[in-house]
């Protein structure tokens, strides 16, 4: 039937208009740019802080796969954390509380509650207040900071230039990426750590402002820092048509779940340890304190016992000694596992500011050299490589803590460059997340938002919000009837599942929802609108939202074909719900 609809002129929308493709891949390539020099500035500001704590020394050089010297403080070093940890508690509570930590929480919870937006004071504070915790021996990574700067310098950009939300969330994602890529020298990591955890719709258009991003910033690094790989491993140069051997490949099996036990175990522990900080009795300054002086000892302990700090700061050198065969004592090796997580749940639940990466990364390589002299003494015939273990392990302590496992995949053979370890990773990673996954459903991100009551979805999930339209979604069930005939109806005594559209000399008046109890003329909901029945499901919602109107009409060719209520979006999202339930 034909109608007037008098009431269809759109108003306009209180959303921004979106910004041409051309002018978000400039954007991608100048977070770029500030990520890859982030990422340089942040390492010179660690060396800065550790050379001035450690040596009394003006230096902007630290090599982190290198050992640090016993430092000019002798015993004194211990209280040299705990020194630091004042200025970092200053910072983080005088100026931005959300850089405490390690911040991709922080990012998450931008992305899916707060439209993307962060505050860009936190890039400044975190680098400095990230910096001052790894330079002075924290047992955190740079990573989680870095990733932080990035995305606030996306935020911001987003902020400044007006745009929907969803395109500054992908330059928020971008800028993470991007710290990503510089900070470990692995672009595809970068682009895959943006995908699992950040991008809430993954398309061609998102995807190329990350890549751009990242390739920008991997090239800037590579230009300061080398292009080498972040870790090198002569022994893993197996030649290209060496193939596992399928009984070593099930032997990562096992490895995997012990694996994700472990990672279940730190994620555990760092809020354990927070939650027992934040209950003492004493203010912020001193729980920090509390924590960084023992990590001193901790610190101290070693060097005096094993000859190295191994747990202070990245942990990177104590890695490649794990990689090159260097460390090789299995109890050893469990021993500083074992410190390093104490290390880590200290040093972050205590207050400091820095990334869990690294951290995972060093017990993944202690449990995997030490797990390989175990099964080498099991089965001496099956010739284990003990670094091809350890790599397995880094990776599916990344998978497992954080959920990230494609990230994980490629990240690890883009920092070893040995394809040659590729299955056993995959085999690893896999099942370091399916374990933790069974004991925790929560990963070392996304716990720190639950606890907020913020839910946040683990992995991708296609967004088919995004290519739903009105007329896969809308109810024919409807009349339209003259408005006199509206009295006749007032004594119908089952109206469910149908609604009444009232006109008046052709032309739609207002309709009367089948939920009301003996309708009248007075009942009747004119707060309606007209939608075509193509429109998307994403811009149907906005529309709904900005007009405060929660009735349409979908109109063909003047003539209404269904109606949409909050009903009918709630059926459409259960459905929605059983498509991608996560009880798996």
């Amino acid at each position: 039937m034909a109608f007037n609809s008098h009431n269809t002129s759109s108003n306009h929308l209180n959303a921004p208009r979106p910004i041409s493709l051309v002018f978000l891949l400039f954007f991608g390539v100048l977070i770029g740019v500030i990520g890859g020099y982030g990422a340089v500035l942040f390492r010179m500001m660690i060396s800065f802080f550790h050379n001035i704590l450690f040596f009394a020394n003006f230096n902007l050089h630290y090599d982190t796969n290198i050992h640090t010297a016993p430092s000019i403080w002798g015993v004194g070093v211990i209280f040299m954390p705990a020194i630091a940890s004042f200025g970092v508690t200053w910072l983080v509570k005088t100026f931005a509380p959300e850089a405490k930590g390690h911040g991709v929480p922080e990012v998450i919870d931008a992305v899916y509650y707060n439209q993307g937006k962060i505050r860009p004071l936190v890039a400044i504070i975190k680098s400095i207040a990230s910096a001052l915790s790894i330079g002075s021996g924290g047992s955190v990574g740079r990573e989680g900071p870095i990733i932080q700067i990035g995305a606030a310098f996306g935020s911001t950009l987003g902020q400044i230039i007006k745009m929907p939300i969803s395109q500054r969330i992908t330059l928020v994602a971008a800028g993470a990426g991007a710290g990503i890529a510089a900070t470990f020298n692995a672009p595809i990591g970068g682009i895959l750590f943006a995908i699992e955890l950040l991008l809430v719709s993954v398309n061609a258009r998102t995807l190329v402002i990350v890549a751009l991003a990242t390739t920008t910033a991997t090239y800037i690094g590579r230009h300061y820092l080398g292009i080498d790989p972040a870790f090198n491993i002569p022994k893993l140069t197996l030649p290209s048509t060496h193939l596992t051997q399928i009984k070593q490949l099930c032997l990562f099996i096992p490895f995997g779940i012990i694996i994700g036990l472990l990672a279940t175990l730190f994620i555990k522990m760092i809020y354990w340890f927070e939650d027992m900080f934040n209950a003492l009795p004493i203010n912020d300054y001193l729980r920090h304190f509390s924590g960084m002086l023992i990590l001193g000892l901790m610190m101290y302990l070693l060097l005096i016992y094993s000859g190295h700090y191994y747990i202070q700061g990245v942990g990177y050198a104590s890695i490649v000694d794990i990689l090159n065969g260097i460390l090789s004592d299995p109890w050893f090796l469990l021993l500083l596992g074992a410190a390093k997580l104490l290390a880590t749940s200290l040093t972050l639940g205590s207050g400091a500011s820095g990334g869990i990466f690294s951290p995972g990364l060093f017990m993944g390589a202690c449990i995997g050299g030490a797990c390989s002299h175990f099964v080498a003494f099991l089965f001496p015939d099956l010739n284990i490589e003990p670094s091809l273990f350890a790599v397995a392990g880094m990776a599916g302590m990344i998978s497992g803590s954080t959920g990230a496992t494609l990230t994980a995949i490629v990240m690890l053979f883009e920092m070893t460059r040995d394809y040659n370890a590729i299955l056993p990773i995959i085999v690893t990673v896999t099942l370091a997340y399916l374990t933790r996954r069974l004991l925790s459903r929560e990963s070392i991100y996304t716990l720190k938002l639950f606890r907020r009551h913020h839910i946040v979805s683990e992995g991708l999930q296609s967004t088919f919000a995004e290519v739903q339209e009105a007329a896969s979604i809308m109810n024919t069930d409807f009349e339209i009837i003259a408005l006199q005939q509206l009295e006749q109806i007032k004594s119908a005594t089952s109206l469910a599942n149908k609604i009444y559209i009232i006109r008046e000399e052709n032309k739609v008046i207002g309709v009367v929802s089948a939920n009301a109890q003996n309708p009248s003329i007075e009942k009747i909901n004119n707060n309606f609108f007209f939608v075509d029945p193509d429109m998307p499901l994403t811009i149907l919602l906005r529309q709904m939202h900005n007009k405060q109107c929660y009735t349409l009409l979908i109109n063909k060719e003047e003539t209404i074909i269904g109606f949409i209520t909050p009903q009918e979006i709630v059926q459409y999202l259960s459905q929605i719900n059983e498509l991608m339930d996560e009880s798996v």
